[in-house]
């Protein structure tokens, strides 16, 4: 499978994503410019975290009118993969690519901390891997993670399982206290 990362001004995590990619799953990674529009030679596109654009206006708002996004849209109607991270997730969520918003936490703090996923889909590229059920303790770095649909949308989501990861206490139980944001 060939990756692409993108790199937009105030990404952070694309050197991580690069590193994991050729290093640890060794599978061929270029970055890709937040200009660029050609994905042609690629199967799936990362969208790292970072505060792309500075997160002005909102988080991802900005990259979700990039030239490289807009490509995106292409890439999937194709049968491309993306992943989105942190920010990267933000960003499709701003471009309309994933239904729903991402808001301030709660706390209106930002969050830094190990948290609970309770895995739920397990049909994805990303997660076959997994077991339904199974509990990831996974590192979190947010201040605007607190995920937003309305019930209709929230409703076609479980219809269809596009709900992966849901938070979780660590024997599984999902529950709002388990929720960091």
């Amino acid at each position: 499978m060939r990756f692409g990362v993108v790199v937009f001004p105030g990404t952070w995590s694309d050197c991580d994503f690069h590193y994991v990619i050729s290093e640890v799953i060794r599978q061929p990674v270029k970055y890709v410019w937040h200009r660029d529009r050609n994905l042609a030679d690629l199967d799936c596109v990362v969208l790292p975290g970072g505060f792309s654009y500075g997160d002005y206006l909102r988080a991802g708002a900005v990259a979700g009118k990039s030239p490289v996004v807009e490509a995106l849209r292409d890439f999937v109607a194709n049968g491309g993969y993306v992943l989105g991270s942190c920010n990267g997730f933000q960003i499709l969520c701003e471009a309309g690519m994933l239904p729903g918003v991402l808001m301030r936490n709660e706390c209106l703090q930002y969050r830094c901390q190990s948290t609970n996923l309770l895995v739920e889909n397990v049909e994805t590229p990303f997660t076959r891997g997994l077991r339904a059920g199974q509990v990831l303790t996974m590192p979190i770095s947010h201040g605007e993670g607190k995920y937003y649909a309305d019930v209709p949308t929230l409703a076609a989501l479980k219809a269809r399982q596009g709900i992966v990861f849901r938070y979780a206490t660590a024997d599984g139980q999902v529950v709002k206290a388990a929720n960091p944001n």
